[in-house]
């Protein structure tokens, strides 16, 4: 009898500890769970909460999810993990992912960390209690690695975002072009000391050596970091005619005022987060004509060539009352939502290995092209709507507009070099 109670009490201490949450049938009238942990306090943290709950609402609106034929609604939870402020260590961060898990018996997380290095600690904790997540803003491409190294394992993290990887395809395109039209091939590289930042340029400087170009030098700058003018005076002394820039803090924007006041004869191209939206030209003071700045997911910028970009645009702008500010986020965690949904319809439950399963066989047209997982779980993404999602390189116009200038089959014009930038022979 003591036995008895003594694994009595074991199987109460394992349910404690690892409680099947998601794994348990959804009774009537039940809504299906979906955490939003992530780094609010951010443009993209924010804004991708927002873009989750239109998403639901959407779907609440014409009835929910339908499990078996019934329908259950669905209800957001969101958390701050502060992943991604200055200062604010990795464990932390997991903390809060844990706390959502356990308090709100959450059957899915969307957006996730905002930070690479806490995305990749992440996925052992989701391993831990099996839940399945869609990021949608972290970017280093070590996830997909470590999925295809141990699949059964780490299946359970999916990401629908642009990716590091990705975002080099991306800029090598647009430096190609560069290249083409005006001649330039040498480039000073500036970024933010994160692993996603780091990645991105080591794979463009592998590029730029492959390409007959020439890095002048380069400069990485901490979280938080406010003063950018003796990089800027380095890229000026060495002549670049190409300044890439890769910053998602908010303190970015004190490069870009820099980089004017103090004349850099160099074509700035990047991303800088804050300059991403339509806004920016306000936030700026009308002083980023010429400056281009990629968009990592369409949808985030409207496109008329596209639709569904346009729809989710005009759609979140309509909804709260102000134009989409972030170039990354918000559109693949919009997007996530219904892959979650259509996911749960196919499998007919919650359970998450079933779920996971039918995650993995997603193949729809979406906000930001064609969605389909490759087998790191990862959204493939290129240059061809019908076959893969898009990011999109923009410019500013000296009349304050943004001017999706690559991929070719989204542009809107061509790119310009403003007159004060350095050309080739001048």
């Amino acid at each position: 009898m003591k036995r008895v109670g003594f694994l009595c009490f074991v199987l109460l201490a394992f349910l404690i500890c690892f409680p099947i949450g998601s794994q348990a049938q959804l009774k009537a009238g039940d809504p299906v769970i979906i955490g939003v942990p992530t780094y609010l306090g951010s443009i993209e943290g924010g804004e991708s909460l927002k873009a989750v709950q239109m998403a639901a609402d959407e779907i609440n609106a014409k009835g929910g999810i339908t499990i078996k034929g019934a329908k259950h609604l669905i209800k957001i939870e969101a958390s701050e993990i502060r992943d991604g402020a200055p200062g604010v260590p990795v464990p932390e961060a997991l903390l809060g992912i844990e706390k959502i898990i356990l308090d709100k018996k959450v059957h899915a997380i969307v957006v996730g960390p905002f930070r690479s290095e806490a995305l990749l600690a992440t996925m052992d904790l989701l391993a831990k209690y099996k839940v399945p997540m869609l990021g949608t803003i972290a970017m280093t491409p070590v996830s997909e690695a470590k999925i295809i190294e141990n699949p059964e394992k780490y299946k359970y993290v999916f990401r629908t975002c642009l990716t590091a990887r990705y975002f080099v395809n991306l800029l090598t395109g647009v430096m190609t072009q560069l290249n083409k039209e005006f001649g330039f091939k040498k480039a000073y590289l500036m970024n933010q000391d994160v692993l996603w930042a780091r990645g991105t340029v080591a794979g463009l400087k592998t590029w730029y050596e492959k390409s007959g170009w020439e890095v002048t030098g380069g400069d990485e700058y901490p979280t938080g970091a406010s003063d950018f003018s003796s990089g800027l005076m380095k890229a000026k002394a060495k002549e670049a005619q190409l300044l890439f820039t890769c910053f998602d803090m908010s303190q970015s924007g004190i490069l870009v005022k820099q980089y004017k006041s103090m004349k850099v004869p160099a074509l700035m191209a990047g991303f800088i987060s804050p300059m991403a939206g339509e806004v920016g030209w306000k936030t700026f003071d009308g002083q980023i004509g010429g400056v281009l700045n990629a968009i990592f997911e369409l949808g985030n910028i409207p496109s008329d060539k596209h639709p569904p970009a346009k729809a989710f645009y005009d759609a979140y702008k309509k909804k709260y009352k102000d134009p989409l500010q972030s170039g990354h986020g918000p559109a693949p965690a919009y997007e996530s939502v219904y892959v979650l949904k259509e996911a749960i319809e196919r499998a007919g439950t919650i359970e998450p290995d079933a779920l996971v399963a039918a995650i993995k066989q997603t193949d729809r047209q979406g906000v930001m092209g064609r969605v389909k997982f490759d087998k790191g779980n990862q959204v493939v993404y290129g240059t061809d709507l019908s076959k893969e999602a898009v990011a999109v390189m923009f410019q500013w116009s000296e009349a304050g507009e943004r001017r999706i200038v690559y991929p070719s089959a989204l542009a809107e014009k061509k790119i310009w070099a403003p007159e004060w930038v350095l050309k080739p022979g001048k």
